[in-house]
């Protein structure tokens, strides 16, 4: 394609940019070939203001080492160098291009490029693969770049099948940037993708995580979840997610429809997007595909599902290798997310202690969520919002200290054993009732206890 060139001045004020212009001048100035490349260009277009800016340039790295003063030489094997200016990085690669993809990641071959055509013929889609030239201020395209984004399509530069079995990742990327602007893929790049959806199983978990959290996280998580699903790909990297399309509920409770689009519509909702509310929501009925069971009359019943959610939720999230504590919180948050239907029947000292629980922040959100995607009922969600409103104003959001512990019953005379940690467990309860309030209050029923079981507290046999 002949190259294009338009007039463009970012009407925008940032430093960054003010910075990556100053690093092209100092490439140029030094007899270099530089320019803004990519995303930045690509947002810039769109109306948008960059937060990064990456830089493209005819320097190889031991140039680009030598001319700036402080550098980090991370990626110089792969033609890369992070150069710092004004307290920011930027990413300053060498005109390059990559052949012999042997396992859908990594180049085997790496050669330097002379122009920077070649360069951007390399790149992955049209859109990411646009030009800046801050001294002319104008933008440099090759490859239709503008063309697509006014046309609102995702393509690939040159055979899609190529560029995808280059890096399988960009399968991913091509899903992630499709939802992220609204736009379509092109039908060649949709068609790759079925046929080589299979191939995501050979990438590594971690860079899967990270593309899924970031749809996730997105704008319209539940577009990204369904295009998956549409292209073949759900299948291979959550297979366990796939399985909610089909599964019936009850329509008195789920007149959205089955688990899969219960789920989509819960993500329409999330509010104040993060990994752990967005897995949460995702994974929070993994269990009912397994557990769903008919009763006489047809009605579909998951008797469990939250236990069996939960166990499914740890095995999921450890194989994509999250954190044990990301694994923690959210597998608590799918196994505790239907005890709030019973919440306003519970005593006071079982919704305090839920309440004070640090992971009911996430299964308060949780529980919300999942109210608004089928029967939309609150009255539980809002009868919590004034309980904690009530603690708040005595100054009570915090669990007071117990009344006993173990040495108080030891001094009783009573024997370490499951009877003591039972009877802590119900002064405790009585405590945050309400019914009791005092050390000696506690002590005294202790007492009482011991006298009706005829417990011998003198140390003899």
């Amino acid at each position: 394609m002949n190259l294009i060139q338009k007039h463009f001045s970012p009407d925008f004020t940032s430093e960054a940019f003010d910075t990556a212009t100053e690093i092209v001048k100092k490439l140029r100035s030094a007899g270099f070939t530089a320019y803004i490349v990519g995303g930045a260009v690509r947002d810039m277009y769109c109306g948008k203001t960059p937060k990064d800016f990456d830089i493209t340039t005819s320097a190889v790295p031991e140039e680009i080492m030598t001319l700036f003063e402080k550098t980090i030489p991370l990626g110089a094997s792969f033609g890369v160098v992070t150069v710092v200016c004004n307290n920011m990085n930027f990413e300053v690669a060498t005109y390059r291009e990559e052949r012999d993809y042997m396992d859908g990641r990594r180049p085997e071959t790496l050669r330097y490029s002379k122009t920077p055509q070649e360069d951007v013929s390399r790149r992955d889609f049209t859109i990411n693969a646009l030009l800046y030239d801050p001294e002319e201020q104008c933008i440099l395209d090759y490859i239709g770049g503008m063309e697509d984004l006014k046309r609102g399509v995702i393509r690939t530069i040159g055979p899609a099948r190529q560029r995808f079995s280059e890096d399988y990742l960009r399968m991913l990327r091509a899903v992630r940037f499709t939802v992220r602007f609204g736009f379509e893929l092109e039908y060649d790049t949709a068609q790759a993708i079925r046929e080589l959806a299979e191939k995501l199983s050979l990438l590594s978990v971690e860079r899967i995580r990270e593309e899924l959290s970031s749809m996730l996280c997105g704008v319209t998580p539940d577009r990204s979840l369904r295009l998956l699903s549409e292209l073949g790909i759900l299948k291979v990297i959550l297979p366990e997610v796939e399985a909610y399309r089909g599964v019936e509920q009850p329509p008195k409770y789920h007149p959205e429809g089955d688990v899969f689009e219960h789920t989509m519509l819960m993500l329409t909702h999330i509010a104040v997007p993060s990994p752990a509310i967005a897995w949460a929501v995702l994974l929070h009925d993994v269990g009912k595909p397994a557990t769903q069971r008919f009763a006489e009359d047809g009605t579909p019943h998951f008797y469990g599902h939250e236990d069996l959610g939960a166990d499914l939720t740890e095995q999921i999230m450890r194989r994509l290798k999250f954190s044990s504590t990301m694994i923690q919180s959210v597998t608590l948050a799918v196994r505790n997310h239907m005890r709030f239907a019973a919440v306003q029947r519970m005593r006071p000292n079982k919704w305090r202690k839920m309440i004070a629980d640090p992971n009911f922040p996430l299964e308060l959100e949780l529980h919300r969520l999942d109210c608004i995607g089928c029967h939309g009922f609150l009255d539980n969600y809002i009868w919590l919002l004034d309980k904690i409103t009530e603690l708040k104003n005595a100054n009570m959001t915090e669990l007071p200290q117990p009344l006993l512990n173990g040495n108080d019953l030891l001094k009783l005379g009573l024997r370490p054993g499951p009877l003591m940690g039972r009877w802590l467990n119900q002064i405790r309860d009585l405590q945050l009732d309400g019914k009791i309030s005092g050390k000696q209050q506690a002590l005294d029923l202790i007492c009482e206890w011991i006298a009706k079981k005829k417990i011998d507290t003198t140390g003899k046999d």
